[in-house]
């Protein structure tokens, strides 16, 4: 009887492998995609992708196996050589091809130039052939970032006693209310793709306290603006016995800072790729709704034409005016109209036309909405009748609030919004793998 008894221990090397001191001047094995080859007659280069970055093989006539001709872009292949030093190569490290194994060839040529620094297309072009596109190592950079975005949210949460959860995306109702929810008939009963997890987190906190969640959501909002998708990630928490919804702001933050060393510490890489400037996160100012629209208004003498919500033209102000007045990238704008939130957002006690919530702006555009929410289940079901609605689809949710439910709040962070202005995209569709907006539904 045979058995598995483990992860295969590989005789190719990866990049840092090859990189490291001790492979210099060895012969090593190692694999990758043709990303391009420049011939030079006598000799080639003949760069590889891997999956951490780019490394420079030397093909020789008369000592490399294959005849040059018989390489071409997208090849996979598998290259024994001689690792040597090379300062003009790729981290200063190439290696002397003996042999060449071709793995697979492309039954076509690539229909984008993948190794140029910038594609030069637009961007439903690469968006339209999104698994080429990708391999370009610039386009590919965004996403590893991105990654490290996930990665320090959960990282962070997970050392501050949070549980990681998965939510169902199909549901019976909004958690949002109104109209924008994606419809569908399941085994012939109405049903939702979920515009939130925000029932079940709330949900859980009577379970586990302290909850999280990254997933997709699904809003059916004809908008086809460049910050706009109908399908992202949100990254969500929600932490209960809390004293104010000050913590939750506060927690964010501690996120923020902690993500930023993160990318900082092992996505250097792509962040030179890209040319990024982390920002600031040691201190992030917050400013009631009310006094921003004030602030804006008066500083750039635009009238306020909207009292209960922020205009995009608003939040762009809003950011200029905290980098100018106080450098800062981030804001908290706290107290937003009860109008514009949730049923179940809890009121201020001061001013029962405001709420306990806050929207979090990066660089002029919102990323996170999140506040304290309502625990008291008769003060819940108040609510719920004072905005003309009823309880019908939501006793489940509704039940965890009548058998006792902490004080809690929580938030919601558009994965994609927060990658498109770290990275300082245009367009949303830049930092998603493959957008779903109102005119794409493939690839």
């Amino acid at each position: 009887m045979e058995f598995v008894t483990g992860v295969r221990k590989k005789e190719t090397l990866e990049l840092s492998k090859v990189l490291a001191p001790q492979s210099l001047d060895q012969e090593v094995l190692t694999d990758g995609s043709i990303y391009s080859i420049r011939n030079m007659g006598e000799i080639a280069f003949v760069i590889l992708r891997k999956r951490d970055g780019l490394l420079q093989t030397v093909w020789e006539e008369g000592k490399t196996n294959l005849s040059i001709s018989e390489l071409k872009e997208g090849d996979c292949i598998r290259v024994k050589g001689t690792v040597r030093a090379e300062e003009r190569a790729p981290h200063g490290k190439e290696i002397r091809a003996e042999e060449i194994t071709i793995l697979s060839s492309p039954a076509e040529p690539l229909p984008l130039a993948i190794d140029k620094w910038k594609l030069n297309t637009s961007l439903e072009a690469k968006l339209n052939i999104r698994s080429v596109s990708l391999r370009n190592v610039r386009e590919r950079a965004r996403f590893r970032i991105q990654e490290g975005i996930v990665r320090g949210f959960r990282e962070f949460l997970h050392e501050n006693g949070f549980t990681e959860i998965h939510t169902p995306k199909i549901g019976a109702k909004g958690a949002e209310g109104g109209a924008n929810v994606f419809k569908l008939s399941y085994f012939h009963k109405p049903a939702v793709l979920a515009q939130s997890p925000q029932f079940y987190k709330q949900m859980m906190v009577g379970v586990f306290d302290r909850v999280f969640e990254t997933g997709p959501v699904f809003r059916a909002e004809k908008h086809n603006t460049r910050r706009h998708l109908n399908e992202y990630t949100s990254l969500d928490f929600e932490m209960g016995y809390i004293e104010d919804f000050m913590e939750i702001c506060q927690m964010e933050t501690g996120f923020l800072q902690y993500t930023m060393e993160l990318l900082k510490k092992d996505y250097a890489p792509e962040l030179e790729i890209l040319n990024v400037t982390l920002p600031k996160t040691d201190k992030i100012p917050f400013v009631k709704f009310s006094e921003a629209k004030e602030l804006v208004a008066e500083k750039y003498n635009r009238k306020i034409r909207n009292p209960f919500d922020l205009e995009p033209e608003e939040e762009e102000l809003i950011g200029r005016y905290f980098k100018e007045e106080y450098d800062a990238d981030f804001v908290f704008v706290t107290h937003y109209p009860s109008k514009k939130r949730p049923f179940y957002a809890m009121d201020d006690p001061a001013d029962s036309r405001y709420t306990l919530s806050f929207d979090l702006l990066f660089r002029g555009l919102e990323i996170t909405t999140g506040g304290q929410r309502i625990h008291d289940y008769h003060m819940l079901e108040d609510k719920i009748a004072a905005r003309g609605m009823t309880d019908e689809g939501m006793e489940q949710y509704m039940d965890a609030f009548k058998y006792g439910m902490p004080p809690h709040g929580g938030l919601g962070i558009g994965m994609e919004r927060l990658t498109m202005q770290l990275l300082g995209e245009e367009n949303v569709r830049e930092a998603c793998l493959f957008p779903r907006d109102l005119n794409r539904l493939e690839p």
